[in-house]
């Protein structure tokens, strides 16, 4: 056995940039200011652009982001929040936070992503909005939800935090609902060295809003307008994100790379992630879909291959959500809870660590199947 490959190689990535870094952090120290300043206001100008929105508001975390989002957006008591059942469980805590119920649908089968005739199915007199999760790096179908959301009368957000730099139709996550919510979770496409998270939209009475809430409330020094939260991008992990946007293509460029080999060779042999043609993937994370995932996983940590699981148990079969508005089934999000298992992905993974996780990978498929059939 070799050296171990981990799941993310953050240390070999931060190495490559830690000049860049370190001169980010001393020139936030230098100047004293910490906190809603030069820094946040320079990176949502740099981000609104990237994503192609008006309007960039930097907070806290992405969870923090979609329920500032949600609030912002008219979002509330009463309201019903359409979210699919397979997700981490942060979109699902944005809308309970923001006060609005979620009400879960199914997924696609080939994708993960949120099915849009389970959406519409799951929609009734109290659907307020649909919340399109872009998972593991895609996009949703915003054409299909686009179209139900105008039939119905909706507001459609995205929960774009594994998808920077993903785009539909030639159009960036982020810029394609009423707001967007996204984390800068180090592990992400684009990371802060911390928590971080931000509101991206089109509309500015949405944006003022959503700056209120994340001040305490403030409009102006003293004005407090709105019980607001304490949800800020702090200015050190903004100029550390600033330093890493520009890079944010060429590390998505080399997750398609890794994809590219991984499919290459796993094609036929697991059940891999279906792309789309009318938009591209980032690969946030590599699925693939196994009858015994968790025999798998062992077998390739035997093998020095570190793996995730992304997510497993569904959201309503999570105790929060046990009993919450849902479909009788979301047979298909349970089938990926199940079944699901990342492999490493990571813009510094050597193309020799991709083929090593491939081979150790079939083998690990070759030795499940064997088991089945005993």
């Amino acid at each position: 056995m070799g050296d171990p490959v981990p799941f993310v190689t953050l240390d070999r990535l931060h190495a490559s940039i830690a000049g860049e870094l370190r001169a980010a952090h001393d020139r936030v120290v230098a100047s004293s200011g910490f906190i809603l300043g030069a820094e946040v206001d320079a990176f949502e100008h740099e981000f609104a652009a990237y994503c192609g929105a008006r309007h960039c508001v930097g907070v806290a975390s992405g969870t923090a982001a979609l329920t500032l989002a949600l609030r912002a957006g008219g979002i509330g008591r009463g309201d019903e929040v359409v979210v699919p059942a397979h997700t981490y469980i942060a979109s699902a805590l944005g809308v309970l936070h923001a006060g609005a119920t979620p009400v879960f649908c199914d997924v696609d089968e080939g994708t993960g992503l949120i099915d849009p005739e389970s959406a519409a199915a799951a929609t009734g007199d109290r659907t307020a909005a649909l919340l399109a999760v872009h998972l593991y790096g895609q996009v949703c179908d915003m054409d299909a939800l686009g179209g139900l959301a105008r039939r119905r009368g909706l507001a459609l957000f995205e929960d774009a935090s594994q998808a920077h730099g993903a785009t539909w139709e030639g159009r960036r996550a982020g810029g394609l609902g009423l707001a967007a919510a996204v984390s800068f979770y180090p592990s992400k496409n684009l990371g802060a060295l911390g928590d971080g998270g931000a509101i991206c939209t089109n509309d500015a009475g949405l944006a003022r809003r959503a700056r209120e809430l994340r001040n305490v409330g403030q409009r102006a020094k003293g004005e407090h307008v709105v019980a607001g939260y304490n949800e800020r991008l702090d200015e050190l992990q903004a100029a550390f994100l600033r330093i890493k946007l520009p890079h944010l293509d060429g590390w998505n460029a080399a997750r398609r790379r890794h994809a590219a080999t991984y499919r290459e060779l796993l094609d036929g042999q697991v059940a891999l992630l279906d792309e789309r043609d009318d938009g591209s993937c980032v690969f946030h994370l590599f699925p693939i879909r196994l009858d015994d995932r968790d025999g798998a996983a062992r077998r390739l940590a035997r093998e020095g291959v570190q793996t995730g699981v992304h997510y497993s148990p569904s959201v309503p079969d999570q105790p929060p959500f046990r009993g919450a508005t849902t479909l009788d089934d979301v047979p298909v999000a349970r089938s990926w809870a199940a079944r699901e298992l990342s492999l490493p992905m990571s813009p510094d993974l050597t193309p020799g660590e991709v083929r090593r996780v491939a081979e150790a990978t079939l083998a690990a498929a070759a030795a499940a199947a064997a088991v089945a059939v005993r």
